[in-house]
This record gives structure tokens, C-alpha cells and sequence, in this order.
């Protein structure tokens, strides 16, 4: 069974921070977005999924003014983005993009200067991030001494020197190890707690499911589904069921309207045909014996993301 979900053009409300409109930009005779629309909230996180290839980095560009949209708008809180808004921005490119022969606190105090820091402010949250992202200890090393996860982790705290309304991070957890990944998802919780808006894009979907509120799924240019992380899980919910009873679950082959998808002994997992009532399977069960475990089963973001781009 395949599920479409229907992805209209967003509402905009006191919340919507960014807002990307009808983006159309071609490389040549290559179009490589078609009409990309979403919107990214404040105090949300919002995870940019697709494959390689798919638009993200091309509209992450566009959003952050290095290209030009052929057609559309990026909006910031209704108003046309300039130059001083861009500049509230946070921004961590997918290719590492730091000066290799200088130290790490260095750089990132240099980067928040450029955002218009005073230099005794951007010391000061040049020393809270890195302590924060466990670099303190590195703060005085060339930024070519360190291990790629560790220039990961200085590239981010360039990225948030400056206090950004917005972040927009492509690939943020690529080369962390899962230490460093907790981390950084926590340092990245507490900005958008802060009311930052976060707009992300990651392959790791595990990820990006833990971490995210609303999920953004792009595929050959043009946005598949777009939503709050919980909304989408439920528009691609099958009337799937997991039950787990005191004997052997064979039985419920013989339910009217219920298709087995495993057995294993006491464990099941089926579906239900349209109009079967699942307390009908529940009370059938529990005629049987105990019933231990009835649960609707939730398709992971992976198995939503594989549904929507086929």
C-alpha cells in the first residue's frame, strides 16, 4: 500500500521564521529545483533529507544569498532577505571550509568578528562554544592538526559564534563519532530552545529522526513531503499492529480482514483491511488467553523517505 502525502504550500504564522517559495534554479539545461516550497520555524528543528544529488545544497545556497533562485523567494519573517539579515545567519558548508594554519579559537573569534562582533563578545562565545563542543583543550591548535571530527566540531562553533537566528548546517554529524554526536545535538537543542530556527540537512536518517521537530524530504529537485515529524509519521501509518499473547499467535490467520506480515510463536505483526475495527482483533485475542503487548506499528522517517521518493 503506498501513501501520498499532499504537500501544500505552508501557512505562515507569527512562528514561520524562514520561508521558501516556489524556488525554481537550473545548471544549464539541468533543472535541478522545481518548485521547492517549505517553511523552517523558530524554536523548531528542522531536518532537510534527501539523497545525494536531490537539491538540498543547492537550496541551502539560495537561502544563504551564494545563489541565485531562477524563480521564487526566501523570505525571513515576511521581509525580503538583504545583506544585514543575512549577516544574523549561521551557516556550516558541507566541505570543510576553515583557514588550515590557524588556531581554532582564532578562527572562530575572526569568523564572529565578521558577523560584527565586538572582539571581547566574540571571545567570549568563541571560549563558551568550545568548551561546550569539548575543543577547549584545542583552542591554540592549527586547525590542520586536528582529526576530521574535531574540525567538524570547530566548523559548527563557527557557525554559532555570533548567536544566528537562523543556522543552516548541511551534513553537521558527517565524520563525528556518537560521543561527539550527542554533543552536538545538544548544543544545537538548546539554540533552537533559545528560539533560533534550525534548518539541517543529514543522510544519517536515524538521526535526523532522534534529533528533528519538522522533516523537509526532497527528491529530483522537488519536495516529496513537508511537516512536523509527528504529522508525517501518521499520514504514512499503515493499519499495521504489533501483538504479543500468552500462546501461539497462529490464530490470527484465521481473522476475518487481518493479513499476517510475521509470526514468530507468541509475536505478530499484521495488517488490518479497510473497516476492520483493531479492538475486534484485541477482543478476539484476549478470548484466548492474555494479551501482553497491542501496539500500532509507526513507520520509521527511513521507511517514510523510501515510500515518498519511489
Amino acid at each position: 500500500m503506498t501513501t501520498v502525502l499532499n504537500v501544500e504550500a505552508p501557512s505562515l504564522d507569527e512562528a514561520t521564521a524562514l520561508n521558501v517559495e516556489a524556488l525554481d534554479r537550473s545548471f544549464g539545461d539541468r533543472q535541478v529545483l522545481k518548485d521547492v516550497t517549505f517553511t523552517v520555524q523558530s524554536g523548531r528543528l528542522t531536518g532537510f533529507v534527501g539523497a545525494n544529488g536531490a537539491g538540498k545544497t543547492t537550496t541551502m545556497r539560495i537561502i544563504l544569498g551564494v545563489l541565485d533562485a531562477d524563480a521564487g523567494a526566501v523570505t525571513w519573517r515576511g521581509a525580503p532577505l538583504t545583506r544585514p539579515v543575512r549577516q544574523r545567519f549561521g551557516y556550516m558548508p558541507e566541505e570543510r571550509g576553515l583557514y588550515p594554519k590557524m588556531s581554532v579559537a582564532e578562527q572562530v573569534i575572526y569568523l564572529g568578528r565578521l558577523h560584527g562582533m565586538s572582539a571581547a563578545d566574540a571571545r567570549r562565545n568563541t571560549g563558551t562554544l568550545l568548551e561546550r563542543l569539548d575543543l577547549a583543550a584545542r583552542a591554540d591548535d592549527h586547525v590542520e592538526r586536528l582529526s576530521l571530527g574535531n574540525q567538524q566540531r570547530a566548523q559548527i562553533a563557527a557557525a554559532l559564534v555570533h548567536d544566528p537566528e537562523l543556522l543552516v548546517l548541511d551534513e553537521p554529524f558527517s565524520g563525528l563519532d556518537p560521543i561527539a554526536v550527542d554533543t552536538v545535538l545538544a548544543v544545537l537543542r538548546e539554540r533552537a530552545a533559545a528560539g533560533a530556527a534550525v534548518l539541517f540537512s543529514s543522510h544519517q536518517l536515524d538521526l535526523v529522526e532522534r534529533l528533528c521537530d519538522d522533516l523537509v524530504i526532497i527528491a529530483d529537485g522537488t519536495i516529496r513531503a513537508a511537516g512536523a515529524r509527528a504529522a508525517l509519521r501518521e499520514a504514512y501509518t499503515l493499519p499495521r499492529f504489533r501483538i504479543e499473547v500468552d500462546g501461539d499467535a497462529g490464530w490470527l490467520r484465521d481473522q476475518p480482514g487481518v493479513t499476517l506480515v510475521d509470526l514468530d510463536g507468541r509475536h505478530a505483526v499484521f495488517d488490518l483491511a479497510t473497516g476492520v475495527d483493531d479492538q475486534q482483533v484485541l477482543s478476539a485475542a484476549l478470548t484466548r488467553g492474555p494479551v501482553r503487548a497491542f501496539t500500532p506499528v509507526r513507520p520509521t522517517l527511513a521507511e517514510i523517505f523510501r515510500e515518498v521518493i519511489q
